[in-house]
């Protein structure tokens, strides 16, 4: 009996989450075409049987077991939603004349939304953080995935615009560890040469096509404000050494959390194949690291800058390691036996 790992079932959502936009991309494309045009209702149906179905063994694929029942109300509600908002004007038009279908689509979406809203009401009661509570009643009534990537977007903005001083993100049982020091050369460099790039961009561009200098000026200004999120986080993220374990933390890259049971060995010294090797989360970035967690059992990883799949070694740096690698051994050594 074949068993499936864990990078397996990372596959496999991937796919279930990539491969319905895609489907569902073509088909809007198809519902466009002359012949769509010309039959209308029959290009609506198809596509919406073609959208529901989709998100349905989407969700079959994501799910371990049986969908509950309110997740395949909110899928029925997505679908109807995307097919409203999908469908050009003429076939959204045809959806009109058909008061059954209307009726039944609108009926689905306003029970998936009161539903949603009293779950949401019921999370916001528990005794977890504001944030959480918020992310987790947002995910009740728009897909989870699309909530935490909205979550992640406004953290890095917030971060780039708005957060220009203060302490560091440290829960009061933690110690941190900083390592934005000697990222701080290369990171000014980043900056002005991306601010250097935008000026050559906007103007070069500006003299052929005030469109295109539109959308470069849209795309090189956010992508310089994700940078300047980015290169604060480092300041506003470091690692923590808290009484469970070790944080490791690269900015919004990396947040690797690490048991204070798994950890088997804290080093300064090792090899460059050690930390090249696949089984090694290297979150030092743009230079060598200087300390080496090894583990005495895999760590699934949770990282952007990698492929995930189970760590036996976790690798950082961090601008005064003596410190942290003293406490980490006395920690180590209260362990009870």
């Amino acid at each position: 009996m074949a068993v499936s790992t864990g990078e397996d079932v990372d596959r496999r959502h991937v796919a279930a989450s990539i491969a319905p936009i895609i489907i569902i991309a073509l088909a809007g494309l198809a519902i466009r075409t002359p012949l769509a045009i010309a039959h209308p209702f029959a290009a609506l149906l198809l596509f919406l049987w073609v959208v529901a179905d989709t998100l349905m063994l989407s969700l079959i694929a994501r799910s371990a077991g049986k969908p509950a029942w309110s997740a395949v109300l909110g899928v029925l509600a997505g679908a109807s939603f995307t097919v409203w908002l999908g469908s050009p004007s003429v076939i959204r038009g045809t959806l009109f004349e058909a008061p059954i279908l209307a009726l039944t689509m609108a009926g689905i979406v306003l029970g998936h939304v009161a539903w949603a809203t009293a779950r949401a009401r019921w999370t916001m009661d528990k005794g977890i953080a504001r944030k959480e509570r918020w992310v987790l009643a947002a995910s009740e009534i728009c897909p989870p995935a699309l909530v935490r990537l909205a979550v992640a977007e406004m953290t890095v903005i917030h971060m780039a615009l708005f957060r220009w001083g203060g302490p560091a993100d440290v829960p009061a049982n933690a110690r941190a560890f900083a390592y934005h020091k000697h990222l701080t050369p290369m990171c000014a460099t980043l900056l002005i040469l991306s601010a250097i790039e935008i000026a050559v961009y906007h103007l070069l561009v500006g003299h052929w096509n005030r469109t295109a200098t539109l959308v470069m000026f849209v795309l090189s200004d956010v992508g310089f404000v994700y940078l300047v999120g980015l290169i604060k986080s480092f300041r506003f993220r470091p690692v923590l050494l808290t009484p469970e374990g070790v944080r490791v933390r690269a900015g919004f890259l990396i947040d690797q959390f690490v048991p204070l049971d798994a950890i088997a060995a804290v080093e300064g010294g090792f090899t460059g194949e050690e930390v090249r090797d696949p089984a090694t989360l290297n979150a030092a970035l743009l230079a060598w690291p200087n300390i080496m967690l090894r583990l005495n059992r895999p760590l699934f990883r949770h990282s952007f800058l990698k492929k995930r799949g189970p760590a036996t070694r976790v690798a950082f740096r961090l601008d005064d390691p003596e410190p942290f690698m003293r406490l980490l051994i006395w920690r180590l050594g209260q362990r009870p036996s």
